[in-house]
């Protein structure tokens, strides 16, 4: 059989000294933020509130441009008390 031609670089046993660590410096990596937990109960209550809020707006806005439409006006009415 051939031998292998030699070549000038010696080898290295990495059974004796162990293999060497990274010498790369690296940043750590960063915390991790905590999320604060909301109660979903909490947020269903608000989001009814909103909600029922933007409706009734709305519904309010609907009837007086209806009402100011058909001739009505809020003056027309005056309140003693």
């Amino acid at each position: 059989m051939a031998s292998p031609l030699a070549t000038g670089k010696q080898t290295v046993n990495l059974a004796s000294k162990g293999v060497p660590g990274s010498r790369i410096r690296r940043d750590p990596p960063p915390a991790v933020k905590k999320i604060p937990l909301r109660d979903p109960e909490d947020v269903d209550r608000r989001n009814a509130v909103i909600g029922i809020l933007a409706f009734t707006l709305a519904l309010i806005v609907i009837i007086l441009g209806i009402s100011s439409f058909a001739g009505w006006t809020p003056r027309d009415y005056t309140v003693s008390l």
